[in-house]
């Protein structure tokens, strides 16, 4: 006879759910019995460590595999999970976490690994956690968790006792007071603005010469929308960093990314236009946005909770972004708006990213890495991405081919994803290639153990290619240049110090292939040598940590406390001409005027 664990795996592969990431424990050996027996309907990953497990499920779910599912025993396992889901939800991704418990006789003694799970899992699965007591209620709870991780587009639980888990599932329906029927079905809503918000919308976007666009990962399959509404209202547009994959960087008028990790394009055109157009964005860079109450703005968002969220606007739209433009689309003015402006900005970026990604370092410039790699990234790679310096490098210096997706932990801003991430995107679609960038500190974190993973999984690729990058500077990059930026402290080199770690001679040894580079002169026979590679291939850039962060157009009281920062560190000339000549760039640059600008 089934048991409830049978029927758990039976219930996911009726959703469609063909793979869990999980690791086991005691807690859910009923269910690793259940997926063994079930083997070939529903997969079982192993992570390194739970904690990579809900990092998979909700790479899966961001690479477009639906709802990620990860499984972790009592415990410890389950409190492992946590940054993973609340990367999901963050990030608003729908992930189930299915989780064992201690025997339903044992809770309340302070049992062996007893945690109130309930509890624990309450503000990161807010939407839905719920406990099975019984077989009869199995359906419903499993179905009510993947429905409501869709529906809310967040993570949701299911806490299942070891006991319960053994138990005989009824053969057949119970149709009884008490027992609720469900089923394995769920289906997207449409959603539109109303007439009058259109209208009001228009009237808006009408008035406005110097338009622009701010575009984020909610305008995904809305593309070409985007581009036909810039182009109508002679429109800019910028990204948030989620927002980078969904459009082709090379079109004339794409400022690049916005924020702090940002273009000076990005920041030209924010600090100029008189009108802004947000589409699928609740970017959390606020102080990048226009001041308040200087443009009028529009925005469209499927969630209605998010109008007007994170700045103030004239007229919120709620509906699915490709809908709602083409409903805009043909009402809208048709004019030249700004754009030969917007072009130039455009242009002087690019070349301020040339002379960047030219500059001298000690011994490799992580800049020019990034920028080579645009180059040779295939048309058909999935990228993850870590956090750290590598993002800044990533959102200013990589052109994405189009259709190329890329993720990474953005809101939690969790270290830790590049790995993870891209091994959902592997066993997603193991005929495509997968290019993960990390920084050494990330590595080092979690990254290190799950290349164990790749090492263990990659002769079932169809394409064996899994690149991993990492940028070796011995320094946690980013924190370090916080602490000069935003405090006017100098590093600390006890918290920032990443310890040497020989990261191509690893993977060597785990059967892949390494490439340790510190030459600029290799930099793009390495990254021709990966991609070509038979087996995954780890570059270990050996990379200068004096690349300033540097924000676009800052206003100088801003860079001097960065500069009183580097004051206070012996033998931090190097970053102090480095952060000088970016500056210099920014300043020979700057069509707009809007240095001159922020610093009156």
């Amino acid at each position: 006879m089934a048991t409830v664990a049978d029927g758990i795996v039976a219930r996911l592969a009726e959703w469609g759910v063909g793979r869990v990431f999980g690791f086991a424990g005691d807690g859910i050996d009923p269910l690793l019995a259940a997926l063994h027996r079930a083997s070939g309907t529903v997969e079982l990953v192993t992570a390194r460590h739970e904690e990579m497990a809900a990092f998979m499920a909700t790479g899966h779910a961001k690479y477009g595999g639906g709802v990620g599912v990860c499984l972790a025993t009592q415990g410890p396992g389950a409190i492992h999970l946590l940054t993973g889901l609340y990367d999901a939800k963050l990030d608003r991704k729908p992930v189930v976490a299915i989780v064992g418990q201690v025997v339903s006789t044992a809770l309340g003694s302070g049992y062996l690994q007893e945690v109130d799970l309930q509890t624990l899992f309450k503000d990161v699965c807010g939407q839905y956690v719920q406990t099975v007591h019984s077989p009869e209620q199995l359906p419903l709870v499993l179905d009510n968790a993947i429905r409501t991780a869709l529906a809310t587009s967040s993570p949701t639980c299911v806490i299942v006792p070891h006991d319960v888990q053994k138990e005989d599932l009824p053969e057949d329906a119970q149709h009884t007071h008490g027992v609720v029927a469900s089923s394995a079905t769920w289906a997207p809503s449409r959603v539109l603005p109303d007439e009058a918000s259109l209208d009001r919308a228009v009237e808006v976007l009408d008035a406005g010469e110097r338009v622009a666009l701010l575009v984020g990962q909610g305008a995904a399959g809305a593309a070409e929308q985007v581009r036909a509404v810039a182009e109508r209202l002679g429109a800019g547009i910028t990204t948030s960093l989620l927002g980078k994959p969904v459009l082709d960087e090379g079109l004339p008028y794409h400022c690049g990314v916005m924020g702090h990790l940002g273009t000076t394009a990005s920041a030209d055109l924010l600090a100029r236009c008189d009108t802004l157009l947000i589409v699928g964005s609740s970017d959390p860079w606020t102080e990048f946005y226009p001041p308040p109450g200087t443009v009028r703005t529009v925005q469209i968002d499927v969630a209605a909770r998010n109008l007007g969220a994170k700045y103030p606007v004239q007229v919120g739209l709620a509906g699915d972004a490709a809908e709602t433009l083409d409903l805009l689309l043909p009402r809208l003015r048709a004019r030249e708006g700004w754009r030969a402006d917007v072009e130039r900005s455009v242009a002087a970026w690019h070349e301020v990213a040339r002379r960047r990604a030219a500059e001298p370092a000690d011994p490799l410039n992580p800049q020019l890495v990034l920028r080579a790699l645009s180059d040779h990234l295939p048309a058909d790679a999935q990228v993850s991405l870590d956090v750290g310096s590598v993002v800044y490098w990533y959102a200013r210096f990589l052109r994405l081919p189009r259709g190329v997706p890329a993720h990474l932990s953005s809101t939690l801003a969790s270290m830790g994803s590049a790995m993870p991430y891209g091994i959902a995107a592997k066993l997603l679609h193991p005929d495509r290639p997968v290019v993960a960038l990390a920084g050494d500190g990330a590595m080092q974190m979690n990254g290190l153990s799950e290349l164990i993973t790749v090492a263990a999984r990659w002769r079932d690729w169809a394409d064996p290619r899994f690149v991993v990058l990492v940028l070796h500077n011995g320094d946690l990059a980013e924190v370090s240049w916080e602490q000069r930026e935003m405090e006017g402290d100098p590093r600390f080199p006890t918290s920032q110090t990443v310890p040497p770690f020989p990261y191509a001679a690893y993977a060597e040894m785990l059967g892949l292939t390494g490439i340790r580079v510190d030459d600029p002169a290799d930099v793009h026979a390495a990254w021709r040598t990966a991609l070509g590679a038979d087996r995954p291939c780890l570059i270990e850039a050996v990379v200068d940590p004096d690349t300033p962060l540097l924000a676009p157009r800052q206003p100088t009281e801003k860079v001097e406390q960065m500069r009183r920062g580097l004051a206070q560190e012996p033998g931090a000339g190097r970053a102090t001409d480095h952060l000088d000549r970016q500056r210099a760039h920014e300043a020979e640059h700057d069509p707009a005027g809007v240095s001159a600008e922020n610093d009156a």
